[in-house]
């Protein structure tokens, strides 16, 4: 039955975004693009960032929403056509969004491991601090000085990027205000971030962070989104915030499009 798991597990993520996804045809907005070019991964990376309207006609400093698979032909314009249709709404205030466009997916996203079977979906995994230090150290730097920003910063991902998100929350609190995480590839490496959960929850910085996640059906997600929410339920926190979202109604490709909405006004709106 393990090995099972894993065989589905691995094909989760070697197809990304799953076999039979729903094609969108999502209107890309008006947005800019702009190279960094890292020292921290050694490579050029695309950065795509979509202000509101209301950013061009005022002076106002925004809250930024950092994205993965935040390429044009990845999630971009269906996140930034999201945030759009919530803030003309009224449902949440403006952002800033700034999408990261993969180059190594699975190498970026994903922590080390001493799982063989892990190590199979690709030439090389296991660099996500790394990449995290990308964000960090030279990213972030790039859009505080390009754009008007407050210090309020989110991270938002899906699947392996879900992973990231949830392995910078318990490893990294400080680094985000909030964080969103869609059916989150938490069997990596034995279940890691699970079973050291409870430990790195207690060891909160004395800071407000909110947690926003959610898991599907597929049988390798959801016993351990479930096993993650029992775990931050018995964390009494004043500090951190959280929301769980059980969808057992959807599939590991119709998660992140069923409840972005509802995870975006709850994560802004606390």
């Amino acid at each position: 039955m393990k090995k099972l798991i894993y065989v589905v597990a691995l094909l989760n993520l070697i197809f990304v975004s799953c076999k039979n996804q729903p094609v969108h045809n999502d209107p890309i907005p008006t947005h800019e693009t702009i190279a960094i070019h890292s020292t921290e991964v050694s490579e050029k990376r695309v950065i795509n960032i979509w202000t509101p309207p209301s950013y061009a006609t005022s002076n106002d400093s925004l809250a930024v929403l950092y994205m993965l698979d935040g390429g044009i032909k990845e999630d971009f314009a269906h996140v930034a056509n999201s945030l759009d249709s919530l803030i003309k709404a009224k449902s949440i205030k403006p952002i800033i969004l700034v999408g990261i466009e993969n180059t190594e997916r699975r190498r970026d996203l994903s922590g080390p491991t001493s799982v063989e079977k892990d190590k199979e979906i690709a030439p090389v995994v296991g660099q996500s601090t790394k990449f995290r230090n990308f964000i960090d150290k030279e990213l972030f730097s790039v859009i505080n000085k390009k754009y008007r920003t407050t210090p309020e910063k989110g991270i938002i991902g899906e699947s392996l990027a879900g992973l990231f998100v949830t392995e910078t929350l318990l490893y990294h609190p400080e680094m985000f205000d909030f964080y969103i995480a869609f059916d989150p590839s938490l069997w990596w490496n034995d279940q890691h971030l699970i079973k050291n959960a409870a430990q790195r929850l207690a060891a909160f910085p004395n800071k407000e962070i909110r947690f926003w996640f959610a898991g599907s059906n597929a049988e390798d997600i959801n016993p351990h989104t479930k096993k993650l929410f029992q775990i931050i339920n018995d964390i009494k926190s004043p500090n951190f915030k959280w929301e769980y979202s059980d969808k057992l109604e959807e599939q590991h490709n119709t998660i992140f499009r069923a409840t972005k909405t509802r995870a975006l006004i709850w994560s802004l709106n606390q």
